[in-house]
């Protein structure tokens, strides 16, 4: 890729550079970062194949059928990617990995005829993704400690803040916005756990040859010191992977089944926080909104707008990451006896798209975490108007403590408070705070100052403060 807005695609027929005249997928211009992108970049691919060759040459070379020449005649060219060469030997061969061992080759005349001995093509390329895979992980999981710990901030500056709870969109008791925000940072520490837990456990194909008993390995070591299983360590270990006890001529697709179940459950959490965003975000409520810039436009039609566009294209991404999980089902389900390729075209599209499109998610997350804004004026609106009806339980333990009768000071305020929402629905302000103390049967209980104490439902939020701490220290032990 020479720019942001100019590419090198290969076809079928010949290498192409193509512009915004054609199709170009939004995940290669537009969404995700450079680092993801070069993961997935068909120059690393095959720099990843070259070191999966070297590994298997050094390998046999301990076997006595390769030499320490051509091994390192091998090192030499590992980063000499001809891709328009490539195309050309498949353009011709149709076989797009003999293309890459090939052009390989013809930039190794010593080493040329021994690159690939006893392999087969997705010895090379299930390992090599496998590879891939662990970086494109950890790259995720980095992005995950860093939204983590700026939401653990954001978290731990409004803890204490009280604001209104919402059960079925509507007003219900007092919440804190910090606690609000720390159930997000919990989801997100369990999304790294299961990423780190996937990471863990990824696992390449090994060196086992066409159907996976490793019989070519097998003849071509006889006589050697060396047998096939002491190969395939000595390669995995190079590669810094291990490699499935048993494989086909793949390893199993249900690795990348998990892969795609760990960004979709990222892709969840991040969903659910960007639609509560929006929905605080509308003016009605007006607590929370998105980082607008000076000369950011909202709307072309209406000057006036500010839509939460980062929200939105976090929920919009997030569902396509979640619809990749049923071609990885599809894949590890229908991949029939010891291997078809109908996973082979999809696994190209499908793999990249999740991983560039969370990371795209997860970076636009972190600059709404950091430069969100939290409007206390909302905030004290909300709790004039609704705090008060979820203050009226506290005053009812209250006077059930003083020896008022429970089923009539629960009607005197179910009263008061159906008058109180209709006053509130018509724009008027919540009088249900002037309207209780002044009630003569509850003033039989209790003081004024004690009813007005009892309403302020500032500190109504039971231990949410508390728990709101221990999400952060959780979040933040998981992120050492």
């Amino acid at each position: 890729m020479r720019s942001s807005f100019f590419f090198a695609i290969i076809l079928t027929e010949v290498l192409m550079e193509y512009d915004h005249s054609t199709f170009i997928s939004p995940l290669t211009w537009r969404y995700g970062s450079e680092e993801m992108k070069h993961i997935f970049s068909e120059e690393h691919k095959r720099k990843l194949l070259r070191r999966v060759w070297i590994a298997l040459a050094r390998a046999e070379a301990k076997a006595g059928l390769v030499t320490e020449e051509q091994v390192k005649e091998l090192e030499a060219h590992k980063d000499d990617i001809d891709i328009e060469r490539a195309a050309e030997i498949e353009n011709t061969i149709h076989h797009d990995l003999m293309a890459e061992i090939k052009t390989y080759a013809e930039q190794c005349p010593t080493a040329g005829g021994i690159i690939h001995l006893g392999a087969t093509s997705m010895d090379a390329l299930d390992n090599a993704d496998a590879v891939r895979f662990k970086e494109a992980l950890s790259l995720t999981i980095s992005r995950l400690d860093t939204l983590i710990s700026a939401l653990a901030d954001k978290a731990e500056e409004y803890k204490d803040t009280a604001t209104m709870a919402f059960t079925h969109i509507q007003p219900a008791e007092i919440t804190t916005i910090g606690y609000r925000l720390s159930q997000t940072l919990q989801d997100l520490t369990e999304d790294r756990k299961e990423c780190a837990e996937v990471l863990a456990s990824i696992k390449g194909k090994g060196m086992k040859g066409a159907v996976g008993t490793a019989a070519s390995y097998s003849v071509l070591l006889a006589g050697t010191p060396v047998t096939a299983a002491e190969l395939e360590n000595m390669v995995m270990d190079e590669l810094g992977i291990k490699a499935f006890t048993a494989a086909t001529q793949t390893y199993t697709r249900k690795q990348d089944m998990r892969i795609i179940a760990a960004l979709s459950s990222i892709a969840a959490t991040l969903h659910k926080f960007a639609l509560d965003l929006r929905i605080l975000q509308s003016p009605p409520i007006g607590e929370f909104s998105e980082p607008f810039g000076k000369k950011q436009v909202g709307s072309s039609a209406m000057p006036f707008k500010r839509n939460p566009i980062n929200s939105e294209k976090i929920c919009s991404l997030s569902r396509i990451v979640e619809s990749q999980y049923q071609a990885a089902w599809m894949n590890a389900s229908s991949s029939i006896l010891e291997r078809t390729l109908d996973d082979s075209a999809n696994r190209r599209i499908f793999i990249p798209e999740a991983f560039i499109a969370t990371d795209e998610m997860l970076l636009t997350e972190l600059k709404i975490v950091r430069g969100m804004n939290i409007h206390s004026t909302a905030t004290e609106r909300l709790m004039n108007d609704y705090g008060i009806f979820a203050a009226t339980e506290r005053l009812l333990m209250e006077l059930g403590r003083r020896g008022a009768d429970r089923q009539e000071m629960h009607e005197v305020i179910r009263e008061e408070s159906l008058a109180a929402w209709q006053s509130v629905q018509e724009g008027m302000g919540n009088p249900l705070k002037k309207n209780l103390i002044q009630d003569e049967r509850i003033l039989r209980y209790l003081k004024e100052e004690e009813i007005e104490k009892l309403l302020d439902a500032h500190d109504y939020t039971g231990d949410a403060a508390y728990r709101t701490s221990l999400v952060i220290a959780e979040a933040r032990k998981a992120i050492e």
